[in-house]
């Protein structure tokens, strides 16, 4: 699996994120992607970026929903790196691959 680690020295934490929400976990894949679990007026969220492909965000009603659903989506987030990063891979392949994602985690 690759390697996780905390966005940018864990200087995020606490802060605000674009949305409002106050930055609760934010964590940086090596392979070119970034999850952020964030709570704000009302919700809790998953944000995950794969850098130059796909931002998708999801919102729960509970903490633990979203930390359920955060950590399910790093190990599929670094499935599609996989296909992503791989030699020779159509965008084709990418994208059904990034609809998949989408379609488990909606």
């Amino acid at each position: 699996m690759s390697k996780w680690a905390i966005f940018n020295g864990g200087s995020t934490i606490g802060k605000i994120g674009a949305e409002g929400g106050l930055i609760l976990s934010d964590e940086e894949c090596y392979d070119g992607a970034r999850i952020t679990l964030k709570r704000g007026g009302g919700f809790v969220s998953v944000s995950l970026n794969i850098y130059g492909w796909m931002d998708h965000t999801r919102f729960f009603n509970s903490d633990h929903d979203a930390m359920r659903e955060y950590r399910a989506m790093k190990p599929a987030a670094v499935t599609v790196l996989n296909i992503i990063n791989a030699e020779g891979v159509s965008d084709i392949k990418i994208w059904e691959a990034i609809s998949d994602f989408v379609r488990r985690f909606p």
